[in-house]
């Protein structure tokens, strides 16, 4: 009886391996173009707003050049104020 058992368990155990070995293969492979960004590239940078100072990608700020210089804002009220004051 026992070795019947370690027979049964050692077929289910290569049956296991040999469909995961088959899946593996047949799996489709994750395609490269939808990665439009290289690995290890930040994505983007968070800034500080200089009239609030709240933190936000710099990608979802409002850009403004005053004086030469670039500044950005979490909001277009953050900026409205930040234009009052100077």
């Amino acid at each position: 009886m026992f070795i019947k058992v370690i027979i049964l368990i050692a077929v289910f155990y290569i049956i296991y391996r040999t469909v995961k070995s088959w899946l593996l293969k047949n799996m489709p492979q994750p395609d490269e173009s939808i990665d439009s960004g290289k690995v290890g590239e930040i994505d983007d940078v968070m800034i500080k707003d200089p009239y609030c100072e709240m933190y936000f990608p710099k990608r979802k700020g409002i850009h403004k050049k005053i004086g030469g210089e670039d500044f950005y804002f979490c909001s277009s009220d953050c900026m409205n104020k930040y234009l009052k004051l100077r």
